[in-house]
């Protein structure tokens, strides 16, 4: 069973949400990443994003795409954020972890090697936010020989027809953007995002994931009323911007926003429990 399936199993069980933040590597600096990342564990987090920085990030907003330049100022590589997956498992074996970002970094490094590093260092999952399922054959065969779950956007302006052939494809979770528009972009309708997702578990039995669009613990609580995880980019990546000049603070400041929606979400989670 792998990491990301057990992980849902085990929230399931104890009729919990889970909480997925998402960071993007090197930012601001490459030595803050593996700290960060376990801060991020002991604040509440199941499973981590770790974006791998591009330099045409085109899904992300104005947040993220400054993440990215910090980034790859740094001179941060596939092979470097690979390095830091591998330092993270030195001391965690448990939480899985996804590398989100685009196809042009894995395909520089060759789908095949990029497979059997990321496997080897304990990566668990990958979303290409660019790369269709149509045109992933190779890829996907790839990430299945080595045990990597790959993850697929779902948008509101998908179709059913599209949603039905992107469950065919998808391991570990779905994830379903709340917005339209980039990360970051505007504040999600919870009505809306509720009837798409009953929509997509008409196609698929494994969990969905919402992000986009998720602020503080109000909107966190809210989006674990209807979605089996809570998905957090802009607001942590924002946060880390905030403390660029002052990172030996940033890992307990990004972990204390963190706490705040792991708080609001198990509050729910309890309360929907003794209801």
């Amino acid at each position: 069973m792998s990491r990301i399936k057990e992980c849902f199993k085990n929230l399931q069980a104890d009729g919990q949400t889970a909480l997925i933040p998402y960071v993007t590597a090197g930012d601001p600096e490459p030595w803050v990443t593996v700290p960060l990342l376990h801060a991020l564990v002991d604040a509440g987090a199941d499973i981590i994003e770790l974006g791998v920085p591009f330099s045409d990030p085109m899904s992300d907003g104005p947040v993220i795409q400054k993440a990215c330049e910090r980034a790859l100022k740094n001179d941060v590589t596939l092979d470097s954020i690979l390095d830091m997956v591998k330092q993270f498992r030195e001391k965690n074996k448990h939480t899985p972890i996804v590398l989100m970002g685009y196809a042009n970094p894995l395909e520089a490094m060759g789908y095949e090697k990029f497979a059997k590093k990321a496997q080897a260092v304990g990566v668990d999952g990958v979303l290409t936010v660019d790369m269709p399922p149509e045109e992933s054959d190779e890829f996907l065969r790839l990430m299945d020989v080595h045990d990597i779950d790959t993850i697929f956007l779902v948008a509101p302006t998908t179709s059913a027809q599209r949603m039905q052939k992107i469950a065919q494809y998808a391991k570990g979770f779905i994830y379903y953007v709340s917005i339209k528009g980039v990360t970051g972009a505007a504040a999600l309708e919870i009505n809306e995002v509720t009837a798409k997702l009953e929509e997509i578990r008409k196609y698929t039995s494994l969990p969905v994931g919402v992000g986009f669009g998720i602020r503080d613990g109000r909107s966190a609580a809210a989006v674990a009323e209807v979605a089996d995880a809570v998905v957090v980019g802009s607001t942590l990546v924002r946060c880390i911007e905030e403390h660029s000049n002052r990172p030996q603070e940033l890992p307990a400041a990004v972990a204390s926003l963190l706490a705040e929606m792991r708080h609001a979400i198990n509050a729910r989670d309890l309360a929907s429990v003794s209801a």
